[in-house]
């Protein structure tokens, strides 16, 4: 099936219109119509080859919102007309101990990314920047009624990436929370924790975003070069989810957490971080990592969302304006979220 796209044809290059042949439909695929889809920073790494070698031509996204036109002859959860999202990944074993207690991110033999990836006969896969896509039934997400499609295609990666920390770690009333960055998944994890009751600080090198902050559902806001304040919040925290990308010395933000606290780290720099472990074995503490969610975490986010009424905060552009607005995430110039109109392509 002959698809529009937006590609980058070779590494670094500025993204195009061109035209990808989605698969025919089987008996357990669902055929989406694209209406939106998000830009996800790693969008332009892996484009610009910053991470590892990758695939070409690349079609990116992987924060995917529309409406359902067909439907295989096996598919039971989906009719034509529905919601419906797709994610990060579009395919894992199944067999594994993960992928059968709904961990299909951490799938044993490693997920099939929806873009700048090979499936399991090895063929590339192809993302949202286009205006279809056929996935099997199991990796497609309901959208609730209760969110707006162009709000809720961030959900599908951002939402869900900081989401699974909050609730793995059990964020709630009586909890102290901190979110580190106030970007595309910053944003979302201040959302999250404050509709979950915790207690939420904003952590954050920039004074320009503690009105921000506050107005997405931050209690209070910390300056990280605010020695004094810094010194007077040692030691509270129960939780620090870490959303920045650039590589920074842990020790001061490691040193907020009470002992047996921890730092969930889903940020994704392109260097190696260095860690005192003094900043870790003084007090017990915590580093671990996270990223995105399995299936039935991501529907649990998504309905949270809709309960609670909010999504992520967006800018809609159309495809000639994407290369452009890929600069303008470079330059951290977006709140909080760019979605691309798909039917724009």
């Amino acid at each position: 099936m002959s698809t529009p796209a937006y590609a980058a044809m070779t590494p670094g290059a500025a993204l195009e219109p061109h035209t990808i042949e989605r698969r025919e439909l089987g008996p357990d695929d669902v055929l989406i119509d694209i209406k939106f889809s998000g830009i996800c920073h790693s969008d332009i790494h892996q484009a610009r080859n910053e991470w590892f070698e990758s695939i070409f031509p690349m079609v990116p996204g992987h924060e995917i919102a529309g409406i359902v036109r067909e439907v295989g002859s096996a598919v039971t959860k989906f009719a034509p007309g529905d919601r419906a999202g797709v994610g990060v990944y579009v395919d894992t074993c199944m067999e594994c101990e993960n992928c059968k207690n709904g961990l299909e991110n951490y799938c044993f033999k490693g997920f099939v990314p929806a873009y700048n990836g090979l499936d399991y006969n090895g063929d590339p896969t192809y993302g949202g920047y286009s205006s279809a896509i056929v996935v099997k039934e199991h990796y497609v997400l309901r959208i609730p009624e209760g969110i707006e499609l162009d709000a809720a295609a961030p959900l599908l990666c951002a939402g869900i990436t900081v989401y699974a920390p909050l609730r793995q770690f059990e964020a709630g009333p009586g909890k102290k929370v901190g979110i580190m960055g106030l970007g595309g998944l910053g944003h979302m994890g201040v959302k999250h924790a404050h509709a979950m009751g915790a207690e939420v600080t904003l952590i954050s090198h920039s004074p320009s975003k503690e009105d921000d902050a506050k107005r997405l559902g931050a209690d209070h806001f910390l300056l990280l070069s605010d020695s004094e304040s810094m010194a007077a919040q040692a030691m509270t925290f129960d939780l620090i989810v870490n959303t920045v990308s650039a590589p920074i010395d842990l020790g001061p933000v490691m040193n907020l957490l009470k002992t047996d606290g921890t730092m969930a780290y889903v940020g994704l720099p392109d260097k190696p971080l260095e860690v005192n472990v003094f900043s870790l074995n003084g007090q017990r503490r915590n580093l671990t990592s996270s990223t995105v969610g399995g299936i039935p975490e991501t529907q649990e986010m998504l309905d949270f969302c809709a309960e609670h009424g909010y999504a992520a905060d967006i800018e809609v552009i159309s495809a000639d304006q994407i290369n452009d607005a890929w600069e303008r995430v470079v330059n951290s110039d977006v709140r909080y979220r760019f979605v691309i109109d798909a039917s724009t392509f």
